[in-house]
């Protein structure tokens, strides 16, 4: 069958997963129409949790101050060579640690930690999206019981799915992970499908853009400049009050070899991007 959760669209054979790692084609039971059907089969599956400070997210402008409880899955439908959480993102079912989690156990949790600062729950550390009945479901109790929803994505998924979640969604970090078509085409993924989810998240929930500079591949002044320039055009996105996270990256992963960027770099293009943008922060100094 047919994924069409992200725009990949893989077509996935039954008992095998897609290119995420994490999403499943089975034989559907006999009363269904379709033979098969797709599953997430990372449903549930808490890798990692914490208690974060919202600031950590990273989201600056969206209730500072106070605490969220962060949970991450397994897999992710990006190929990144310089993904900061490679040992859950890069794995799938068999390879992974975890805790089944239900949602209402969730919400409960969320709940449990009221007292000590907590307004909801956070959906990052891996791709979230990519167990995205999970987190629609979980949303929707924790939207019913008063508590905020995050998301922490790199926005890599279809307007469809995205356009239902939304209304559950109180704020999200994107990953802008480039400027530049042949960037995303190198990591599985697509510029454009990325640009239509910030702007039309930004219409409907509080949204904040993380790009992270990895010298000699995204770090050119011109990239920045324009990239601040669309996100401050309110024709095209939200508009120049949109928070932008300029972070330095430190090797990791397939990159364990490259250099950190520098913090003049950070600094230099934070400058660039302030011509366009209110909120400006660079992150990991």
């Amino acid at each position: 069958m047919i994924c069409n959760i992200c725009p990949r669209h893989c077509d996935i054979s039954p008992g095998k997963t897609g290119a995420c790692r994490a999403r499943m084609c089975i034989e559907s039971a006999p009363e269904d129409e379709m033979n098969y059907k797709i599953i997430p089969v990372n449903y549930g599956k808490i890798t990692s949790a914490a208690l974060d400070p919202i600031e950590k997210k990273p989201l600056r402008r969206f209730m500072p101050g106070s605490m969220i409880l962060s949970v991450g899955s397994f897999g992710c439908n990006l190929t990144c060579p310089f993904c900061q959480n490679h040992r859950i993102s890069m794995m799938d079912l068999k390879h992974s640690i975890y805790k089944t989690v239900t949602p209402p156990q969730l919400l409960d949790a969320a709940e449990t930690m009221k007292e000590a600062g907590n307004i909801g729950v956070a959906f990052t550390y891996n791709e979230p999206l990519i167990g995205y009945e999970y987190v629609i479901d979980c949303a929707k109790l924790i939207k019913g019981a008063g508590m905020n929803v995050v998301l922490v994505t790199n926005g890599f998924i279809c307007e469809e799915p995205l356009t239902e979640l939304l209304p559950y969604v109180d704020a999200m970090n994107i990953d802008l992970k480039a400027f530049n078509d042949d960037f995303y085409h190198g990591i599985g993924g697509d510029l454009n499908t990325v640009k239509q989810t910030i702007a039309l998240s930004a219409r409907h929930c509080h949204v904040e853009v993380t790009t992270l500079v990895i010298p000699g591949e995204n770090d050119s002044e011109e990239e920045m400049r324009i990239e601040a320039e669309w996100l401050a055009d309110t024709s095209s996105c939200a508009g120049k009050d949109i928070p932008l996270h300029i972070s330095r990256f430190f090797p990791a992963y397939a990159y364990a070899d490259k250099e950190p960027t520098a913090v003049s770099k950070i600094y230099e293009l934070a400058d660039i991007a302030k011509s366009s943008l209110k909120y400006v922060y660079t992150g990991n100094i």
